[in-house]
Parts: structure tokens; sequence; C-alpha cells
């Protein structure tokens, strides 16, 4: 590893901790005012979030190029941010490409990546996916003219210590999910039931009326679609959970369920159009196949059967944006936001408005130049 590339990595560190102070000041020492697994509507007006997906922070870490996307990223997700002022925004998965980060504590670039939604002190939510928690890579260049490179582990002075900082080990799911929700209350994120591990981000939470906390409106259910370190698939044992606790906090199915993971299920592929034009779904960009997980094994006949269930919402191919309908329910993808990553179609996020009486869930995408387009409505 350079000179060059050591300074990048201990500037990273010191701009982390900058960011950390900065965002604890601000944000942290407020007060939750309600349960930690549940959101509240802001009284008279709509809920609306924002999702982010395939953000890739970090991406060819060793080259000027890769910071620049970050930067880049950072400034998409502002243009949105301040553009639609959500109430909460979730993290769909690949917030970092951890096969191309050349440190152990990748947790640094994913506080990056969350800084324009903690600074402005909306609270967020995250799921895994496929790149977050991947080993690292070693790039075939930096074997070309010295053989093995030597390891320049960062200066004493950083956040590191130790050769085991230098080990290129990578970054667990357990390890990103504690850091996620360790360092502010503003982070819904959960870490999921011990017995899903390694599949980490499987959680629920509510959204409540504004005048009766205990009056739910929708539940929000986050799944770990795998991917990295283990195979990309929700598990027999992730549909039991949903299950159980969808059993359990909606029995009924009185109450509206949407749901988010990364990997797209093979009912995307299914209900994937050839011509977006002359189709029944809504969107802008059709540019590649769906790239499904490995194998389906419950969870699509799950939410098929249950009609509190309006939307399942992924990331993963960069180059789908649209909601096709899927049996009672509709399958979305969101807009990437990263400047990492395959592809260079305009980035954008897509944005969801929930309205409590009538309920609606109502979806559209704002772009990096800040318009917006493939307005639907996914509770006609």
């Amino acid at each position: 590893m350079t000179t060059r590339k050591c300074r990048m990595i201990v500037s990273l560190t010191s701009l982390s901790l900058l960011l950390r102070f900065i965002m604890a000041v601000g944000c942290t020492l407020a007060p939750r005012t309600s349960p930690e697994n549940q959101l509240r509507l802001p009284p008279g007006a709509p809920f609306k979030i924002a999702l982010f997906a395939d953000l890739h922070f970090g991406e060819a870490a060793w080259i000027d190029w890769g910071p620049q996307q970050d930067v880049n990223s950072l400034k998409v997700m502002s243009t949105v941010l301040d553009k639609e002022k959500p109430d909460f925004v979730i993290y769909l998965g690949d917030v970092i490409t951890a096969n191309n980060i050349p440190i152990a504590n990748a947790s640094l670039y994913w506080d990056q990546a969350i800084s324009p939604t903690r600074v402005r002190c909306i609270p967020w939510a995250s799921v895994f996916g496929n790149h977050d928690d991947t080993p690292f890579e070693w790039p075939m260049e930096w074997f070309s003219s010295t053989g093995i490179p030597q390891i320049h582990c960062p200066a004493a002075n950083s956040s590191y210590s130790g050769e085991e900082d230098c080990s290129f080990r990578g970054t667990s799911r357990l390890e990103l999910m504690r850091n996620d929700i360790g360092h502010s209350t503003l982070s819904f994120s959960k870490a999921g039931p011990k017995e899903l591990w390694p599949s980490v981000s499987n959680y629920v939470l509510q959204l409540s009326s504004p005048s009766d906390p205990e009056s739910p409106v929708a539940f929000l259910y986050f799944m770990d679609s795998g991917g990295g370190s283990y195979p990309e698939v929700i598990s027999r044992a992730q549909a039991e959970w949903f299950k159980q606790k969808s059993h359990e906090l909606n029995p009924d199915s009185r109450v509206p369920e949407i749901i988010f993971w990364h990997i797209p299920s093979k009912a995307y592929k299914k209900v994937a159009p050839t011509f977006l034009l002359f189709s029944s779904c809504v969107g802008s960009i059709n540019k590649e196949s769906v790239a499904p997980q490995e194998d389906e094994m419950g969870i699509m006949k799950l939410l098929a059967e249950r009609p509190s269930v309006k939307a399942v919402f992924v990331g993963h191919n960069h180059g789908l944006d649209w909601c096709c309908p899927y049996k009672k329910l509709w399958l979305c993808f969101a807009r990437h936001t990263g400047y990492g990553g395959y592809g260079n179609w305009p980035r954008g996020a897509r944005i969801l408005e929930i309205t409590q009486h009538p309920f609606s869930l109502k979806s559209w995408i704002r772009m990096e130049d800040g318009h917006s387009h493939s307005e639907v409505i996914l509770t006609s």
C-alpha cells in the first residue's frame, strides 16, 4: 500500500471522527419520545420515507476515483433529502462495497453514507445487501511490480491499533449493525433474532397514529436477503419468523404491511415487463434482467396470502426502477442512489408517502437533478 493510500485511510478516519462529533452534538442528545420499535405519523400530514439503495461507499477506495464517487453519492442524498424532507430514511442494502475496502473497520464508510441523514436529524433504518460484508478482494495491480505488496498500517494516532486492524478480514454484518445502532438514537435498525443469525437485519417497526401510539397505521418489515458472507436467500426460518410475527402483531390482517429487503425474489422475474411502456408496471428504466435470490423458500407465498401486505421494495438491480403488480400486492425496485456500483443511469431515490385516513401508499422517484417521475398509488 503506498503512502498516498495510507494518507487516504487516515484522512477518512479523521473525517469520520469529525462527523461523529458533529452528529452527536446535533442529534443524538435529543431523547426519543416513542418506543424503539415505533414511528409516529406527523399530525395532520402524511408520513414520507426516502429509500436509498446501492450506495456502494468505499468502492475502489485506493484510487482517487473511488472517494469521488462517495462525494457524488452524498450530493444525491442531500438533494433528495432537501427536496423531499422525509420523516424517515431506509438504507436498502449495499450501503458499502466491502470487497473494495482495504481496512477492517468498514463502518467508517458506513458512517459516511449515513451522514446526510444523520446531520439533518432524520431517523433511519437499514437492511443488508450482498456487498455489505463481502471479503476483501485484493486488486491484481497491487502485485504487478514488486510482488506481494507490504501492508502499511495507518498511523498510530488514528482510531486503529495493532496489526489486526490491517488484516483485511472485513467487517461482519453484526459489527456493522452494532455500529449503525450504537452511535445515535436516530437509528431504528435492529440486529434481529439471534436464532436467525448470520441473517441479521430482520425486524419490524410500527408506524403509529399521531393521536394514539397504541393504534398502528402500518407495519414495516425489514429482512436480510443474504449475499456476501452467506447465500443470497431468504430462508425458511426467516419466512417462519415473518409468519409468527405478523400473526402476533396483526392477527386479523387489518393493518397494512410493507416489506423491505435488498435482493429481489424470483417473483420479480415473473412480473418483469418486456416493454415497460406497454405493461401494467410503472417506472422509467428497464435496462437489465432481474437478478433474483438463489432460491425461493416460502416468503413470497406467505406475502401473497396476506391481504394486508401492500408492497415489497428491493434494490440490487441498478438498471431497474419499476413497480409491477403481483397478485394482490406490488413488487417495486428502488432507484440506484449511489455513484458506486455498475451502470451510468442517472441516480435518484424512491419516495414513499403513507396517509392514514383513508390509508394510502403512494410512491414516486426523485432524481439527482431534482425532478420527480413515475408516481404510482400502491393501494388501489
